[in-house]
């Protein structure tokens, strides 16, 4: 896998993913909408700490700068 997300956009989802962890453990949202946020929080966590989505390979989109070779 070669990486896809730059720093800017790992900071992003890392900070989403706080923010609805956050309003999951307070109480602030509940129910199948609180999961799905949840979910996603650990998705993006897990996509930043690897640097790459698969959802942005699959359309062909990056966030990082090109390595010198691949130029």
């Amino acid at each position: 896998m070669k990486k896809n997300m730059g720093t800017l956009d790992k900071i992003i989802r890392i900070v989403l993913a706080i923010i609805f962890a956050i309003l999951y453990f307070t109480g602030t949202i509940t129910g199948t909408i609180a999961l799905i946020l949840l979910v996603l929080g650990v998705i993006f966590v897990i996509t930043s700490l690897i640097s790459f989505c698969p959802l942005y390979a699959i359309f062909g989109l990056r966030t990082c700068p090109l390595p010198k070779d691949d130029k």
